[in-house]
């Protein structure tokens, strides 16, 4: 490595190589519908090794590769994941989805008011969990049937659903897109929190317009036993999410906050019976089965954290070789001279890297570290609202695209519900039509115009070598 760049043939865009290779990999699987970050591995490793043949220095490559693996935003990363992907397991298994359900359908809502409890419930529901996919998975079998026989138009019953996945994926401090965008532009949980939630909320507001408007159909029809147990116990799990959101935002260290609130859950649930002590951990009853809910929870972002590892050694060696600051250096000469024009760029260049990938997360883990960050940073933009940008952007067109995990999950949810009762579903191409996300993509360009909610960086929050500049 010479001054301090990686020596690649073809020189800094030799560097790209890499990068073509796993986007190649992404869109192809992700078109085919076999998305998902476990089939991504391969992508990365096809990536990383067809990469090594471009270096002019082999040792140099593999270096750099680890530097990326190792790196302390990764490691973050890693471990607030492992955390959360037990708190949203916990949540599930404390009967929050009965609770919820209990909620909507005790208060006597038809039509277009159930399909608002509906969008509210989801928002509760992903907001607590973290996950968008786990969300449509795990209401729209109860929530869809029920909405409607209960006279709720279906196109905007099975949108609530997703509207309301993708309001938590863009705001709940357990969700993986929450933490990889704080955590990549070196801001704190609290900060992030606190300054995004007006710009979700303003969105989900608009959303629920829409749905209270629209979301009522022809006249109630006879509800069939769903099922489903309705049991308001299960809503008292929302407390362990409050216990979350309260310890973030008293400044508390993300993986504090996460631990208190998977005890906080697991207390609820066994003093409301919900939940055994069996359940978290115990010995399996025959080899190779699961100990509980800790070890399922794991299990679950188990592939999330390999491709996040590996993605982060494809973006260092971009890096190292040069290519993303090619890119920056175009952008700051080119096209970006203003801070409206910077936050322009980061929304921008986030929505790109989020419409061909299948999961949104790893959108942010590529464009995070190397464009959004030194880009904010040359224009002062505080570390939180690089990261609301970035994550607002990708919870908007990620979640209107059918070949996204999460829309098709919603889709294969809402077509087996439908078979289930012998009712309509609605076509996929309904997601082009979710309010959130295009309600999510007004307030965000409606920010980044007029400046509301922006803040730049103080002292503490600028890099060392602003520092000296300044």
């Amino acid at each position: 490595m010479k001054d301090g760049t990686l020596r690649m043939y073809g020189g800094a865009w030799g560097g790209l190589i890499p990068l073509v290779i796993l986007v190649a990999g992404l869109v192809w699987l992700s078109v085919e519908g076999r998305g998902g970050t476990k089939p991504f591995w391969a992508c990365v490793w096809l990536a990383l090794a067809g990469g090594l043949f471009c270096a002019r220095d082999k040792k140099e490559y593999c270096e750099a590769a680890m530097r990326g693996m190792a790196d302390k935003t990764g490691i973050v990363i890693v471990t607030a994941w492992l955390f959360a992907g037990v708190f949203g397991k916990l949540m599930a298994a404390g009967g929050l989805v009965n609770g919820l359900l209990w909620i909507g359908m005790s208060t006597g809502a038809h039509g277009a008011v159930f399909t608002l409890c509906v969008f509210l419930a989801a928002m509760l529901f992903s907001l607590g969990t973290g996950t968008s996919t786990g969300t449509c998975i795990a209401l729209t079998p109860v929530l869809y049937p029920a909405g409607y026989f209960l006279g709720s138009d279906p196109v905007m019953l099975g949108l609530a659903i997703l509207s309301g996945a993708a309001f938590g994926d863009n705001l709940a401090p357990i969700s993986d897109t929450t933490i990889v965008s704080a955590y990549t532009q070196g801001a704190s949980m609290r900060d992030v929190v606190r300054s995004r939630f007006p710009l979700s909320m303003s969105a989900a507001v608009l959303a629920g317009a829409v749905f209270l408007l629209f979301g009522g159909g022809s006249g109630a029809g006879t509800l069939p036993e769903i099922q489903a147990d309705l049991n308001p116990l299960g809503a008292l799990m929302l407390m362990a999410l409050v216990v979350v959101v309260a310890a973030a935002l008293r400044g508390r260290h993300i993986i504090e906050a996460l631990i208190y609130g998977n005890l906080s859950g697991a207390l609820i649930g066994f003093c409301t019976g919900t939940l055994k002590p069996a359940d978290l951990f115990s010995v399996p009853a025959k080899a190779g089965g699961s100990t509980g809910i800790i070890q399922a929870g794991i299990d679950g972002v188990v592939g999330a954290i390999v491709f996040a590892v590996l993605i982060l050694a494809v973006t260092q060696i971009l890096v190292e070789c040069g290519v993303m600051g090619k890119i920056l250096d175009f952008a700051h000469k080119s096209v970006v001279t203003t801070v409206r024009q910077a936050e322009l760029f980061i929304v921008g260049v986030t929505i790109a890297a989020s419409i061909p990938i299948s999961a949104n997360a790893p959108a942010e883990l590529l464009v995070g570290p190397s464009l959004v960050r030194p880009m904010g940073e040359k224009f002062r933009l505080a570390p939180a609202r690089r990261a609301n940008l970035m994550d607002c952007a990708v919870c908007t067109i990620f979640f209107l695209l059918p070949w996204h995990i999460v829309v098709a999950a919603w889709y294969a949810a809402l077509n087996s519900a439908a078979e289930s009762y012998g009712i309509p579903a609605p076509p996929i191409s309904s997601a082009l039509c979710n309010p959130y996300s295009w309600a999510l993509l007004g307030v965000l360009l409606l920010s980044v115009m007029t400046g509301w909610n922006r803040r730049f960086a103080g002292p503490e929050e600028m890099p060392a070598e602003a520092k000296v500049q300044a």
